[in-house]
């Protein structure tokens, strides 16, 4: 099993006909055949996109459009940020499922109107500011490297998109592979938050441990651990990984992005990592260290 994405997801590409929107996507159809199933462009619909060993994708005017016609599930949304936030609005509006935003740089209020349409739907927003999903050998949503994936046992949900890469390449190392990797984005204001993707794992029988990395700023890390908590005492725990990224940060200041704010005495690497340890997750020393951390702990 896997969770929000497989090799039966059906994916439109928002941006489709951009550099950024194009060599992803040629990456997409070259990972275990990821079903991209067309691209969207207000003033190209009807054209078709051709990638660069001559693959070709249907070009809808509307994502509403493309949905009617290749009963899509999912979209990827590779819009440049001043135009993003609409591009997820009119996902939301066409009732597709599952909307995954890579775009940097969506300003914070276009954020706040997009969380308050979702809010009002049943379609599931990741990121933005994210890397994407990726179930091994089934299908490929974002920018992640297929490469070093190898299906498997382990669960990963980060909010540092490079990490997410180091904690699937280390567990592909260690020979316990992955069920699904999910960068969530570093964002303040995003779509999907830590509490969502722990609950699924918990409920994915094929995920038998996770690794959770965490920034500073904010409260998610802190919320997580009590969900985990308030979890356990119902019986549902795994075995547990984590890290902190910025834990070296000064604080008071903004480190890489508008997610990783420390002010007030909060969201700083302590903080969390205690509540993380008050978990039950054992926090790596080092993001060189998640694959043996993890280990370490499944080996009691």
């Amino acid at each position: 099993m896997s969770i929000l994405v497989n090799k039966d997801t059906k994916i439109l590409v928002q941006g489709l006909t951009g550099k950024t929107g194009t060599f992803h996507t040629e990456q997409a159809l070259a990972y275990y055949g990821t079903q991209m199933v067309g691209g969207i462009h207000p003033k190209k619909g009807g054209e078709t996109w051709t990638g660069s060993k001559g693959e070709s994708l249907p070009i809808y005017a509307t994502v509403a459009e493309a949905k009617e016609k290749t009963g899509a599930d999912a979209s990827v949304i590779y819009v440049p940020p001043a135009g993003a936030a609409d591009a997820i609005i009119e996902a939301i509006e066409a009732e597709i499922p599952f909307i995954t935003c890579i775009t940097e740089g969506i300003p914070v209020m276009d954020m706040v109107r997009v969380k308050a349409r979702l809010d009002r739907s049943n379609s599931r927003l990741l990121g933005p500011n994210c890397p994407g999903i990726m179930t091994p050998e089934e299908c490929k949503i974002g920018i992640m490297p297929g490469s070093i994936f190898r299906k498997g046992s382990v669960g990963i949900v980060s909010r540092s998109g490079t990490l997410t890469y180091e904690a699937v390449f280390q567990t592909s190392n260690e020979g316990l592979g992955q069920t699904t990797a999910v960068g969530i984005g570093g964002d303040p204001v995003k779509g999907t938050e830590f509490i969502d993707i722990l609950e699924m794992f918990l409920a994915d029988e094929a995920t038998q441990s996770i690794i959770m990395i965490g920034e500073i700023g904010g409260a998610a890390e802190e919320e997580a651990a009590q969900f985990l908590i308030d979890e356990a005492k119902k019986g549902r725990k795994k075995p547990m990984a984590g890290f902190i990224a910025g834990r070296t940060a000064p604080k008071g200041r903004t480190m890489g992005h508008a997610g990783a704010v420390v002010s007030g005495g909060k969201g700083d690497a302590e903080s969390k990592i205690s509540a993380m340890e008050a978990a039950g997750i054992k926090v790596s020393p080092s993001p060189a260290r998640l694959g043996k951390t993890l280990v370490e702990v499944l080996k009691g």
